[in-house]
């Protein structure tokens, strides 16, 4: 009888001990279920689409540089004898700003001189000779022949010691002085800096939404930083055929100085394009870094039933922080702004805004 007492004791103890290790085992396999769950989640950050009433006016900032900027050179070695502009000087087109002396050149001019002269007489002299049958008709070719190269090699050597006269190509300003008088130079030494501000360009980068309506002749409204109370008028003179990494085009736009030439190369400006339209429209915005990658992939993620769906939509015009949706997404769709690179489509997410 104790035997068969201890045998089902015994049964008890080990069917007890088994329905202990299976319970304990489902709680940890539904432990581990939700652990596995909760580390398949991405958490990511989120936003809303949303409509805003903003200024739609699009703007390109960039730097004023000289409609005209040349390099007044030595065109022959020689010393610097006179320099007769300053730094700041208005000057105008052929306007003599320097004197370099040349002995090599002044000697070429004598000898040019002398050369020219007795052919001259020469000639003379063949003339009269000719006329009472001294010297043949030959003859006198040939010494009219030697004058007519006496006089180009005079005119040549006059023409190179007139580039001894340093000349301004361009009405300008004087920007800088490279030398100083009794210098000597050689063939190519900058001596001057020539800029025309009379007219100023502005070179902007423009992205492809506003480019694509852009043409040369196109009038641009412009304002410089240091005077926003004045407006200028830039005409498109250039359009880049070829865009930048960013996708961005090289805008030129060219405009004439205020009265008194107060803008300056190098000064900050800004240029308005669509100015003319309603400024204040009513736009569908997401934030920029809801773009996996960049604003061009067209790509962003939205939130639905608590999973990442790849979407692809068509941007528009780039306010700052936030870019206009043209397609693919409605007011009020949840989009994902941060911890789109581990993302993939219908991967469960976790919202921690």
């Amino acid at each position: 009888m104790k035997k068969i007492i201890t045998a089902i004791v015994l049964v008890a103890l080990i069917g007890g001990t088994i329905y202990i290790l299976n319970r304990n085992k489902t709680n940890n396999d539904a432990e581990t279920a939700i652990v596995a769950e909760q580390n398949a989640t991405i958490t990511v950050r989120v936003e809303k689409a949303t409509v805003r009433v903003v200024d739609a006016t699009y703007k390109a900032n960039g730097n004023f540089v000289p409609y005209q900027e040349v390099t007044l050179s030595a065109e022959t070695p020689g010393r610097v004898v006179k320099l007769l502009v300053d730094e700041g000087a208005q000057v105008r087109k052929g306007q003599v700003v320097a004197l370099v002396n040349s002995d090599q050149i002044n000697v070429q001019v004598r000898n040019a001189e002398a050369a020219y002269a007795t052919a001259k007489a020469d000639a003379a002299r063949f003339e009269s000779a000719y006329t009472t049958g001294g010297v043949t008709k030959q003859q006198l070719d040939q010494v009219k022949l030697m004058l007519q190269n006496a006089e180009a090699n005079l005119k040549s050597a006059q023409i190179t010691a007139g580039d001894a006269h340093i000349k301004a190509p361009i009405d300008g300003i004087i920007n800088k002085k490279h030398v100083e008088q009794g210098s000597f130079v050689a063939p190519g030494a900058p001596i001057f800096d020539l800029v025309n501000v009379n007219q100023l360009k502005l070179r902007v980068n423009v992205d492809e939404s506003h480019v694509a309506n852009l043409k040369e002749g196109d009038i641009i409204e412009v304002k410089a930083s240091v005077f926003p109370n004045d407006r200028f008028e830039g005409k498109v003179t250039f359009i880049a055929p070829k865009a930048d990494a960013a996708l961005n085009y090289p805008v030129d736009l060219l405009l004439t100085n205020n009265q008194g030439n107060k803008l300056r190369a190098g000064m900050y400006g800004s240029a308005y394009f669509d100015a003319d339209q309603n400024q204040d429209t009513p736009l569908l915005l997401v934030p920029r870094n809801a773009f996996v990658g960049s604003v061009s992939s067209n790509l962003i993620y939205r939130v639905i039933d608590n999973k990442a769906v790849a979407t692809t939509v068509v941007s528009g015009r780039n306010l700052g922080d936030f870019v206009e949706i043209l397609e693919g997404l409605k007011e009020g769709e949840i989009v994902i702004t941060s911890g789109q690179i581990n993302l993939t489509d219908q991967a469960p997410v976790s919202i921690i805004n």
